[in-house]
């Protein structure tokens, strides 16, 4: 069968090479389409995995999705390290390289507007998350109540300490953002982790994308780093850096739309 264009990010042309051999999804290399003054990170990927009635199936196998998320994200990292890139959704392809010219065109003042907003920074992810209460987690089986007033007397006390942790939680969270965001040129709150999609321990209390210029970025990270202790029970999760999709408009690697 045929094959479709999947663009990864458009630029400015770039300064330096991408790395040699850079493979794309399904290990097709990665390429440069230029148009306009502007490049689009193109690879070819068989129609018959990408074509939308195909592509709507396989976003619905895990391991699909997974695979072809590390490469594309892959690609996009190899690219940030040689310039500043405007990141696409996953699984953005279209029919052939004048379908990608043609969205070039349509979306070009955009694209410039972003690259000169975006020129020279990074995204960094950070999370705080609230671990099971170190006596909730290696405690012995209680032993059974003396009555039903004590196990009642019992349960308000682990509710009032769960409501006491929560909130000492959400304080410590709103201080930590503040503080980043304050710092940073831009900051984004996205919505909580489901705990059991991203396969991560205790509870997600902090969810944030902060726009840091690549001069600024050791410091930002001795920031985070130094907030890590402050409150114990609680673990500050610090990622990156990335290509800034929170700040371009555009979704992160994992969720999917297709243009044509």
């Amino acid at each position: 069968m045929s094959g479709l264009r999947y663009v990864y990010a458009v630029s400015r042309p770039l300064g330096a090479p991408l790395q040699a051999e850079l493979a794309g999804v399904g290990g097709a290399p990665a390429a440069l389409l230029h148009h306009h003054g502007l490049v689009a990170v193109v690879s070819t990927v068989p129609e018959h995995d990408f074509a939308e009635g195909a592509l709507r199936g396989n976003l619905e196998d895990l391991d699909w999705l997974a695979a072809t998320a590390r490469a594309h994200q892959g690609v996009i990292d190899a690219l940030t390290c040689v310039t500043t890139p405007v990141p696409l959704r996953l699984a953005t392809v279209f029919r052939d390289d004048s379908g990608v010219r043609a969205m070039i065109e349509a979306r070009e003042d955009d694209f410039r507007r972003l690259l000169d907003r975006l020129d020279g920074r990074v995204e960094w992810g950070v999370k705080v998350y609230l671990d099971r209460e170190p006596a909730e987690a290696a405690a012995p089986v209680a032993a059974r109540p003396a009555s039903g007033r004590d196990y009642l007397r019992g349960r308000r006390e682990s509710a009032h300490r769960g409501e006491e942790r929560w909130h000492t939680a959400e304080t410590f969270a709103t201080v930590l953002h503040d503080r980043l965001a304050h710092f940073a040129e831009d900051a984004r709150l996205h919505p909580p982790q489901n705990a059991r999609l991203s396969g991560e321990s205790g509870r997600n209390v902090l969810n944030a994308a902060y726009l840091v210029g690549r001069s600024q970025s050791e410091a930002f990270v001795e920031l985070v780093d130094r907030s890590k202790d402050e409150t114990p029970g609680l673990r500050v999760e610090l990622t990156g850096p990335w290509a800034a999709y929170s700040f371009a408009g555009e979704a992160p690697a994992g969720s999917a739309g297709e243009e044509r």
